[in-house]
C-alpha cells in the first residue's frame, strides 16, 4: 500500500540552552528522527535511520541580531534506531548517533570533531489501548537512559607554532559525557469516520554531571499533533511543540561563568515535512525554519536544519489461529 503524507509542523521551541560556551545547541544525540509513536505490535521490529544537516551563522542577544563571534556552526549527523515489540504492550528501543562533522568555523578558536555521539536505551509500555468501532484511545509511557559513546573532552590545536591545544567548547563536543534519565508519555485519540488523529507527547530528560563537573540543562518538551487522511494515498498533519532546556551548570572549567551566562533561549519553528510509505517502508524529510528566537546572553541561534531518512517494519513471526 502506498501512502503519501504531507506534514506541516509548527514548533514552539522554548529553550534555556544547555550553555554551549557562548553558543547554544544541544550536545549529543537527538531523541527521535520522526513523529511521536506509541508501541509496536508483538514480535514486530522496526529499523530506522535519518541524516540531519544543521547550519547557522546567525547570532542573537535577546531577540536582536548581533555581531558574529565566528563564521558559522554546522554539523552532519546520522541517527540509527532499532525497536522490538516484546508483546502488544511493551516495546524496547535502542538508538545511537554518529557525527561525520561537527564544526565551529572561523573566529579565534575554530574547532571540529567527528565520531560517535550517545546511545539511548528506551523501553515503552502501553498502559491504555481502547479500540472502539468509531474511535481509538491509546496512552504509552516510557523510561530510558542516555549514555555517552563519544568524547566530551575533545581538543583542537589553537597555536601550531607552540603546539598549544585547548578543549573544545561543549557545542562542538560529540557528547555531553553524562548519563541522562529519560521520561516519556504519549497520548493518541483517533476518530475513524473522520479519518482524524490527535496525539501528543511529553518528554523530559534529566541531565547528569560529566567528568568535568558540567551539567547540561534539563530538557522538557510538549508536542501536539493533528493529522487527517485526505484519501487512501494522501494525508496531512500539524504539530505544535513546546520545548524547554534549563540553564547549564558549567562546573569546574575555566570559563564557567561565561558558559552559564550565555545559556538559555526561547524559539519558535515552522517545520514542513513530507513522508511516503510503500508496504513496510516509510521515507520522510523535513526542513526546520526558525520563526522567533529570544536568547539569553550572546549565542549563535538557529537558522536551518534538514532531516531525511527512512524506516522499515516487519513481523518476525505471525500468530496462527487454531479453531
Amino acid at each position: 500500500m502506498r501512502v503519501i503524507t504531507l506534514v506541516f509542523i509548527l514548533c514552539f521551541y522554548f529553550n534555556e540552552s544547555s550553555g554551549q560556551g557562548c553558543c547554544s545547541g544541544s550536545s549529543g544525540n537527538p531523541i527521535a528522527g520522526g513523529v511521536s509513536s506509541g508501541v509496536l505490535q508483538e514480535n514486530q521490529i522496526e529499523f530506522s535511520s535519518n541524516y540531519q544537516y544543521t547550519f547557522s551563522d546567525k547570532f542573537f542577544s535577546g531577540t536582536q541580531d548581533t555581531i558574529n563571534l565566528f563564521d558559522n556552526l554546522n554539523s552532519d549527523y546520522l541517527f540509527l534506531k532499532t525497536e522490538y515489540g516484546v508483546n502488544k504492550r511493551i516495546t524496547l528501543s535502542i538508538s545511537a548517533g554518529y557525527y561525520f562533522n561537527k564544526a565551529q568555523v572561523g573566529g579565534i578558536k575554530p574547532t571540529k570533531s567527528n565520531g560517535l555521539a550517545d546511545i539511548i536505551i528506551f523501553p515503552r509500555i502501553n498502559v491504555l489501548n481502547k479500540d472502539m468501532p468509531f474511535n481509538r484511545t491509546e496512552i504509552t509511557l516510557g523510561v530510558g537512559v542516555k549514555a555517552p559513546l563519544g568524547t566530551h573532552k575533545d581538543s583542537s590545536l589553537i597555536i601550531p607554532s607552540i603546539n598549544y591545544w585547548e578543549i573544545n567548547p561543549p557545542i562542538t563536543q560529540l557528547s555531553s559525557g553524562a548519563y541522562d534519565l529519560l521520561l516519556y508519555s504519549f497520548f493518541l485519540r483517533e476518530f475513524k469516520l473522520q479519518k482524524i488523529k490527535i496525539f501528543s507527547s511529553i518528554l523530559h530528560i534529566n541531565k547528569g554531571f560529566n567528568s568535568l563537573d558540567q551539567k547540561m540543562g534539563n530538557y522538557s518538551s510538549f508536542a501536539i499533533y493533528i493529522s487527517k487522511i485526505l484519501d487512501n494515498n494522501i494525508g496531512s498533519a500539524l504539530q505544535i511543540k513546546a520545548e524547554e532546556i534549563k540553564k547549564m551548570d558549567a562546573g569546574n572549567v575555566w570559563n564557567s561563568e561565561d558558559l552559564e551566562a550565555s545559556s538559555g533561549s526561547n524559539k519558535i519553528f515552522l517545520i514542513p515535512q513530507l513522508s511516503y510509505s510503500l508496504n513496510n517502508f516509510s521515507f520522510f524529510g523535513s526542513y526546520e525554519i526558525p520563526l522567533y528566537q529570544n536568547i539569553n546572553g550572546t549565542q549563535i541561534g538557529s537558522k536551518e536544519k534538514i532531516t531525511f531518512g527512512f524506516s522499515y517494519r516487519f513481523l518476525t513471526k505471525k500468530k496462527i489461529n487454531l479453531e
